[in-house]
């Protein structure tokens, strides 16, 4: 159920309840779906009510009316690129020195354990051929490690370069499908090495489907057809299951989110966090160079003169060509990769005033459905309906100082989306790059990779280098191509 839109429902299953509650639904256009009530099982009508109870009807209404009122007719909005300069770049080597004092703060702050995580990790595996939550997914390592496990390491890792005084909380937002197999899979690793206390589960929230019309549908007979609301709905759901609450009390003061699937995500990210914090912004970004002005993915700029994203099919061909000055960079080229920073007061304070502003996207989706007139099965093989989500990044446009950080894709941003033998943004091209990424880490040490042209199988865990450091005691060794390092102390060398 959702937090916020869809509650936990108390009420009393009564001939006068179920009276009030028809009349609620009826009231709010949606009274049809009591049709053939009287028909279910005791055990089934108990439910159906329970969940008919737990969401609040006349406010979802509302979203559909006012998300379909929207949708398409952002036309009008005034799109700019970022200006020059608004944004800091880990690109340029003129800010050496600054990347040097944004890493050493975030490695106060996280010291003095004023960091955590929050990990977006309500999605399934199925377009990698998969049942299970993707961050249980093995992209080929010879570790053989889940995304959970790298990303676990790394917290355990950067722990570890504090002196082993710092702890990182990590909150993982789960979706009802991947809630149940996500903790037990962190129970059956121990918690990758961290401590059961510091990982802290919440539930994404989910909205009714509708059909074109705004009818709410039904999955089956007695149970109404949901979708997760987005990952936008992580502000809600934060606040609702207690984890910001949950943060306050740790003392924890800046937030670093992340998406799951992205093998080469750098959690809790020192240099980003301090950079932030330095600029006393209140949110933040970590965007990355578009590979070309074509690319589909979405840019941070500026629309209507506030921060958002604006997504590839939203600007012409044209704007998307534009260069800055003519130096052939690209002008929209801030690739949203979904890597966020807040400050606990933002999420708390800030964030519940702010969310009545924002509006759910329209997602035309084919939904499977009962008729309730004729309680037929409809496998529809084309969109018949539309699920609401909101966008985490909804809230860049209220955001009073944002700080945009550039940084090297092929260093932090590798998605993991598309089934194997893809070609892109798939299992194949999350190894290549996170283990061509080790083969940078043991050279910039001095070392030499064995047939390193040849992309052989190098691996070094993130438990031994969280981004290159701690490997000096490689340097002038040429190292076996193929190989795990777990220990520094092991390395095979030629």
């Amino acid at each position: 159920f959702s937090i916020g839109t869809m509650v936990q429902s108390t009420a009393s299953f009564t001939s006068e309840s179920l009276a009030a509650l028809k009349q609620r639904y009826a009231e709010a256009g949606q009274g049809h779906v009591f049709k053939g009530f009287d028909e279910l099982d005791d055990k089934t009508a108990g439910e159906f009510f329970g969940q008919l109870s737990g969401i609040e009807v006349e406010r979802v209404t509302g979203f559909f009316k006012n998300a379909t009122a929207a949708h398409g007719q952002e036309g009008g909005d005034k799109i700019e690129p970022l200006e020059a300069g608004s944004f800091a770049s880990a690109l340029d080597r003129a800010q050496a020195d600054e990347r040097a004092q944004w890493r050493a703060e975030g490695m106060r702050l996280i010291g003095a354990n004023k960091v955590a995580v929050i990990l977006l990790a309500g999605g399934q595996g199925s377009r990698l051929g998969s049942s299970e939550p993707k961050g249980c997914y093995d992209i080929g390592l010879p570790s053989q490690s889940s995304l959970f496990a790298i990303q676990a390491h790394r917290i355990r890792r950067l722990q570890q370069l504090s002196g082993n005084t710092a702890t990182i909380p990590w909150l993982v937002m789960t979706s009802g499908p991947t809630s149940a197999a996500t903790q037990a899979t962190f129970a059956q690793a121990d918690y990758f090495g961290l401590r059961e206390e510091d990982v802290f589960f919440f539930n994404q929230g989910v909205l009714p489907c509708f059909d074109f019309d705004g009818h709410i549908l039904l999955e089956q007979a007695g149970r109404v057809a949901v979708a997760p609301n987005g990952n936008g709905g992580v502000y809600e759901a934060l606040r609702v299951s207690g984890a910001l609450d949950w943060l306050r009390e740790r003392g924890v003061e800046h937030v670093h989110s992340y998406c799951v699937d992205n093998c080469l995500v750098r959690v809790a990210d020192p240099e980003f966090v301090g950079y932030a914090a330095l600029r006393g912004a209140e949110c933040g970004a970590l965007v990355v160079p578009k590979k070309a002005w074509d690319e589909p993915v979405g840019v941070i700029c500026l629309r209507n003169s506030r921060y958002g994203v604006v997504e590839y099919s939203e600007i012409s061909s044209e704007m998307a060509q534009l260069t800055r000055d003519g130096s052939g960079e690209l002008a929209y080229n801030a690739g949203n990769i979904c890597n966020h920073y807040y400050t606990l007061d933002f999420l708390q304070h800030r964030v519940p005033e702010l969310e009545a502003k924002f509006e759910h996207h329209v997602a035309k989706k084919k939904i499977k459905h009962v008729d309730v007139e004729s309680g037929d099965l409809v496998i529809p093989t084309k969109p018949n309906g539309i699920k609401l989500e909101r966008f985490v990044f909804d809230v860049f446009p209220h955001v009073e100082r944002m700080a945009v950080l550039e940084v090297a894709r092929n260093d932090q941003f590798s998605p993991l989306k598309n089934a194997p033998g893809s070609g892109v943004d798939c299992p194949e091209t999350a190894r290549r790059d996170l283990l061509a990424q080790c083969v940078r880490f043991a050279e910039a040490a001095g070392a030499t990779i064995q047939d390193a042209e040849s992309e052989p199988a190098f691996e070094i865990s993130p438990l031994v280098s969280y981004g290159g450091e701690g490997l000096e005691s490689l340097r002038g060794k040429t190292l076996v191509g193929d190989q795990l390092i777990t220990d520094i102390e092991s390395v095979q060398t030629v």
